[in-house]
């Protein structure tokens, strides 16, 4: 006849009956388990344990000593029940499926594990941010990160780690094993999770969509990251100069601007940089490769970025506003450099001649003006020029068209600035006047 068992939560669980023991104190060591004592307490650690046998068990993990080896991988163990679970991944049978989703697992334990997320019930909460979970020791694992003891360090590189878990994946990064290799793209990765995340890529799926304004991302990690930019909260400000920024991982890469090591250099031109991203984006203006093409006008860009900037030209949209003059700009990079304007500031002075600039990219065009250079040549005229936008303007004049005309008197021309001096003539202003005669 079998006994029943009350846990604390009024769960009725059925216990083996009282003759499929060998003796009756086996029973009662059983049922111990459904009464929730734990009167067995490590002195290192403090875990509590209902049996004493349990508290010796656990011990052994304390004293560092694994005498159960895998003969197939050398992996060792403290307890030999462990090394016979750790076994199990080798002989490849996964005889345990779920039957909601098919996926397979070594053991029942796994597969019971597994079906909590089936079940949707996260009855463990997080008492300080109301993050709930299906499993009591995810929750545990959970509220580390609220305690902020990192007890894991790299002796490598001085990272620090909540996770045992978190800092064995990190040590992978040093010992420049990348065993995970994409069958598309040949890269390669120290990690399996990273791999997988790396494949949705050529999947082209982006299944992660921003409520906000609309970009989709391929990983939901990525949009998380994404929407903090709507949020106006820059909560990671550098310590030298004020800048701040939405992601801890900005701040950092901001942060190698003033340590001054740029320690990757390109092999062709010796040009260095901060980031290793950097540099490889650096190599393609060498490669002379411009895969990414715009639809709308046909030019084409090395990088994927440089073809999206580029076609906000085309939307007629200018977001970014001058507040002194009104004057409006498609980009915002665009509008900060036209607001040196106003500052007065001309930080860039040319050593010939003296003359100042508000921006470094305007005095490098100024001095080739000294060089003599005039390396853009008109193929229809042989008339030369010392900077391509100047050939370009030049150019107008061949193709005869005249896209700027006179409201007044109707009088076209093929420059802009040709029409503004144009229509001074309809002003009546007289402004330069001959000393000479009275």
């Amino acid at each position: 006849m079998s006994t029943a068992v009350k846990h604390k939560e009024e769960e009725e669980v059925d216990c083996i009956s009282l003759t499929d023991f060998t003796k009756a104190e086996h029973l009662k060591t059983h049922q111990l388990i459904h009464s929730g004592v734990k009167p067995y307490s490590c002195d290192l650690c403090g875990k509590s344990f209902t049996l004493a046998g349990n508290l010796k068990k656990h011990k052994i993990i304390h004293s560092g000593v694994k005498a159960y080896t895998c003969d197939l991988c050398g992996k060792s163990f403290t307890q030999a029940g462990s090394l016979k679970t750790h076994q199990l991944i080798h002989s490849g049978v996964k005889a345990y499926t779920c039957d909601l989703c098919g996926k397979s697992f070594t053991m029942a334990g796994n597969l019971k594990t597994h079906q909590l997320i089936h079940s949707r019930y996260k009855v463990y909460t997080c008492d300080l941010c109301g993050k709930s979970f299906t499993q009591a020791f995810s929750l545990q694992t959970h509220q580390l990160i609220h305690s902020g003891v990192k007890a894991y360090t790299c002796d490598l590189c001085g990272k620090s780690f909540t996770w045992a878990g978190s800092f064995k994946r990190h040590q992978l990064t040093h010992s420049g094993v990348k065993a995970y290799n994409c069958d598309l793209c040949g890269k390669s990765f120290t990690q399996a999770g990273s791999l997988k995340a790396h494949q949705l890529i050529h999947s082209g799926v982006k299944a992660y969509t921003c409520d906000l304004c609309g970009k989709s991302f391929t990983l939901a990690g990525n949009l998380k990251a994404h929407q903090l930019i709507h949020s106006g909260v820059k909560a990671y400000t550098c310590d030298l100069c004020g800048k701040s920024f939405t992601q801890a991982g900005s701040l950092k890469t901001h942060q190698l601007i003033h340590s001054r090591y740029k320690v990757y250099t390109c092999d062709l031109c010796g040009k260095s940089f901060n980031h290793t991203g950097s540099l490889k984006r650096h190599q393609l203006s060498h490669s002379g490769v411009k895969a990414y093409t715009c639809d709308l006008c046909g030019k084409s860009f090395t990088h994927a970025g440089s073809l999206q900037t580029h076609q906000l030209i085309h939307s007629g949209v200018k977001a970014y506003t001058c507040d002194l003059c009104g004057k409006s700009f498609t980009h915002a990079g665009s509008l900060k450099r036209h607001q040196l304007i106003h500052s007065g500031v001309k930080a860039y002075t040319c050593d010939l001649c003296g003359k100042s600039f508000t921006q470094a990219v305007s005095l490098k065009t100024h001095q080739l003006i000294h060089s003599g250079v005039k390396a853009y040549t008109c193929d229809l005229c042989g008339k030369s020029f010392t900077w391509a936008g100047s050939l370009q303007t030049h150019q107008l004049i061949h193709s005869g068209v005249k896209a700027y005309t006179c409201d007044l008197c109707g009088k076209s021309f093929s420059h802009a600035v040709s029409l503004k001096t144009h229509q001074l003539s309809h002003s009546g202003v007289k402004a330069y006047s001959c000393d000479q005669h009275p």
